[in-house]
């Protein structure tokens, strides 16, 4: 199939649910710019700011983003690349946008609120215990998976001759690993990513303390990371895996205490950059290589090599593509971050149903990048390497993909695509890590509260809530393979999406408000995932002995089915409540 036909009708399908699907939820709930925001009525200069929606946006897509729509499309592959196309494009119309805009809602009507704790105002003291348990479970998924992938992505060295270089070259520093010259694509990355964080704290100072204009914010942030990629090309970084993991748990126990503004927000602001480059680059080269001719490597379906190496594709295609179409992460980040920052309600579909389309185009993009520009037998080796020790890096897939569709379309030498495609993955694999370690330290603080009449000075602390974040984040990333922890993540992940729906659901029948447009993809989610957690406990965690996944996957089983009943029950009540209140009338 035609490189561009695909990019075309994906972007036009996500136009019209914006303007239409979008306008529909956004009238359910009543949308008024007159009502005052928390970002605005608790303000505290710390987790209460209110945000230019420009920088918002920023902050949230690089949170909700991070390398979920990258990993996620390119490993989901396996099984072809129409239906990982058709559930991108559909489940991020019909559910993952649905699910971002009605609990970032949620979260703004309840005072900036976690989804954990407006479960609370309507399951009750148990609902929230069972609903803030399982979040701490999904995170520490969620981080331990990044954190190895991270780890293996910024050591990755990929052959000259797969970027069209010949062993004169002085373009790009190289080094010999298996008789074999290889350019070190993740050193230039691990540069660019310590020059990006390290000037973050300067950009927070210029737009939080001096107000400088955002433009020229912009303009800054850009300039970064130019010069951070021509000196990672000059000097890139050569650091062990478990070295690499090691810092990045040393930074983000840092980056989970600090205000916002200081780390956070400037570091997402200028990589988000990057992220829309990446964006608007992977669709023009999209349509460019269409119209020259250019198909695709990848098979159509591969519904039996994917049911061998990934699962059946139902439920596991859903569960492996993850955030390219719908993630529970994002509620967390919606009622944890981007809620206490919305200016006014207006900026909610913006944010909400606007930044889910666009990480929906974003995995289209990284589809027809894989699967255009790879040739499908260097896809298989990078992504399911067959060879001993040889572990699995979706990241230098993309990256290479990205390299060749760029190539193939503009005319671009492969190897400035390639560092492309591994710097528009890295800095938000990184902000992803830290984002979600802030967000478990936060649900860990709300979780002593429920246990504990007097909570213990010390867990009150942030560094005690955030050390045992990062404790527990290296200890499963330490002792699992990448392709050992997805499936487990994705199946946490949208499970906790379906979990978070039937809490909005709840929330807008106590309103008085339709909640079948979230009833309906709740439920559909909800089986999915537990059926998928219980394939892995049967067939892959139990048989393998693999207790410590095992252990999770039984919480996470029990925890969410404790949701749903309590759910039920209370569904059950307020139908009850009006059918009783209706009789005198």
């Amino acid at each position: 199939m035609n490189a561009a036909i695909l990019m075309i009708i994906a972007f036009v399908l996500f136009y019209v649910a914006y303007r239409t699907y979008g306008k529909y939820i956004a009238k359910i709930f009543e949308e008024n710019d007159a009502n005052p925001t928390p970002a605005s009525t608790m303000k505290d200069d710390v987790d209460y700011v209110p945000t230019k929606p420009m920088v918002l946006f920023g902050h949230h897509f690089a949170s909700i983003a991070g390398g979920g729509p990258i990993i996620g499309p390119t490993v989901a592959m396996l099984f072809g690349f129409i239906p990982v196309w058709m559930w991108a494009v559909f489940g991020s119309i019909f559910i993952g946008a649905v699910h971002d805009m009605t609990t970032l809602f949620a979260s703004v009507r309840e005072k900036g609120k976690s989804v954990a704790e407006i479960a609370k105002a309507t399951l009750g003291n148990t609902g929230f215990f069972l609903f803030i348990s399982f979040n701490i479970c999904l995170l520490l998924l969620v981080t331990s998976a990044f954190l190895g992938l991270t780890a293996t992505a910024l050591t990755s060295l990929l052959p000259l001759d797969v970027l069209r270089l010949d062993a004169s070259q002085t373009l790009v520093k190289t080094v010999a690993a298996g008789g074999v010259l290889k350019a070190k694509i993740g050193g230039i990355a691990s540069m660019s990513v310590i020059i990006i964080t390290c000037f973050a704290p300067f950009l927070g100072f210029l737009v939080y303390k001096k107000n400088i204009n955002v433009y020229l914010a912009a303009l800054i942030a850009i300039v970064v990371c130019v010069v951070s990629v021509f000196v990672g090309m000059e000097y890139p970084v050569s650091i062990s895996p478990n070295i690499w993991m090691i810092i990045l748990c040393f930074y983000t126990l840092l980056a989970a205490g600090i205000p916002v503004w200081l780390i956070l927000q400037p570091r997402d602001f200028t990589n988000s950059f990057l992220l829309y480059a990446g964006v608007v680059v992977l669709f023009i080269a999209s349509i460019a290589a269409g119209l020259k001719g250019v198909t695709f490597n990848a098979p159509v379906t591969n519904f039996a090599t994917g049911a061998v190496k990934l699962g059946p594709v139902w439920p596991f295609l859903f569960i492996t593509v993850a955030c390219g179409a719908i993630s529970g992460f994002h509620c967390l980040v919606a009622g944890g971050t981007s809620s206490k920052q919305i200016s006014k309600e207006s900026d909610v579909r913006k944010i909400g149903y606007g930044g889910m389309l666009l990480e929906g185009l974003l995995a289209i993009g990284v589809l027809v990048a894989v699967g255009c520009g790879l040739a499908f037998q260097d896809y298989m080796n990078i992504v399911f390497p067959t060879a001993a020790g040889a572990k699995s890096n979706p990241i230098l897939a993309f990256a290479a993909g990205a390299g060749g569709l760029l190539d193939k379309g503009l005319g671009i030498s492969p190897v400035y695509g390639t560092i492309f495609g591994i710097l528009l993955v890295e800095g938000f694999v990184v902000t992803t890590l830290d984002t979600a370690v802030r967000l478990n330290r936060y649900l860990f603080e709300e979780l002593w509260q429920v246990l504990f009449k007097n909570v213990p000075k010390i867990m009150k602390t942030y560094i005690f809530n955030s050390a045992l974040c990062v404790f527990l984040m290296f200890i499963l990333a330490y002792n699992n393979a990448f392709l050992v922890i997805w499936p487990a993540f994705g199946s946490a992940n949208q499970l906790l999406a379906s979990l978070a729906l039937i809490a909005v659901s709840v929330w807008l029948v106590n309103k008085g408000k339709n909640a079948l447009f979230t009833v309906i993809p709740a439920i559909f989610m909800m089986i999915t995932t537990l059926y998928s957690l219980i394939v892995l406990l049967t067939n892959t965690y139990l048989p393998k002995h693999n207790y410590m996944l095992a252990v999770v996957a039984v919480l996470l089983i029990f925890l969410s089915v404790g949701v749903i009943a309590m759910a039920f029950n209370t569904w059950r009540r307020l139908r009850k409540e009006a059918v009783m209140t209706a009789k005198p009338a």
